[in-house]
């Protein structure tokens, strides 16, 4: 049987690594799943991905790499997430994940021009989503983790605008039917956000944002979980 890939763009913070595990730890246990019933595949390192049929799904972290530094490896990889979206193969592009998603499928990605969004941030959904696999009955807007400093400048031809929040207006899409992106962290919980914000904290008092502001007001996000397991069971349909 075919098996969900993890398709690894980078690592988590140091600290969190020794202290938590990473990135496809954290995604695995979201989606219900072992990590050793997932293939992760690590595309930072060079490591090679498969036909783009093959996966039962495809889930792709974030990194702390920038999509428009245009590494070999990410343009080889946006390549292959357009292929798999074509292929109608299951797909959620997490933060970074979500901005190569987006800019392979036509989209465009850059610098944040509202700045660095971190922290426990409200999403709002847009009308698109009432129905949307991943993100319908989730409320008109829950809360979610997030960190980053560059977006999705503009969504690719076809996408369905899902949701937004006061940092990013382009929080999540949705193109063809089975293929999402998200630029919030799901996998996240509030533990996993409090080490985020200590770990930038010296980046954030630079940009003159409020770090003890922001830790505090870190909550759980519950949402998160929810979205994961909506994707597991959609990867789990038959096709």
């Amino acid at each position: 049987m075919s098996r969900l890939a993890i398709v690894k763009t980078g690592e988590t913070l140091p600290e969190l690594v020794t202290r938590r595990g990473d990135f496809e730890v954290w995604i695995a246990s979201g989606l219900g799943l072992e990590p050793g019933a997932v293939d992760v595949i690590r595309v930072d390192r060079g490591e090679v991905l498969p036909d783009p049929r093959s996966p039962a799904g495809v889930v792709v972290t974030g990194s702390s790499a920038m999509v428009t530094d245009r590494e070999p490896w990410s343009e080889r990889t946006g390549d292959w997430l357009a292929r798999v979206a074509r292929a109608d193969v299951p797909l959620l592009g997490i933060c970074y994940g979500h901005q190569l998603l987006a800019e392979a499928l036509g989209g465009r990605v850059g610098d944040n021009p509202r700045g660095r969004e971190i922290g426990t941030v409200e999403v709002r959904l847009l009308d698109a989503a009432a129905d949307d696999p991943l993100l319908g009955g989730l409320g008109p807007s829950f809360p979610a983790h997030a960190t980053h400093v560059q977006s999705v400048l503009a969504l690719p031809p076809g996408a369905r605008h899902l949701g937004e929040s006061d940092g990013d207006p382009h929080q999540a899409f949705a193109w063809g039917e089975n293929a999402w992106g998200v630029q919030f962290h799901p996998e996240f919980d509030a533990d996993v956000m409090r080490g985020y914000l200590d770990g930038r904290r010296a980046r954030i008092l630079a940009e003159g944002l409020d770090a003890d502001g922001l830790r505090a007001a870190v909550t759980e996000a519950p949402a998160g979980p929810r979205i994961l397991r909506r994707f597991a069971g959609r990867v789990l349909e038959p096709r």
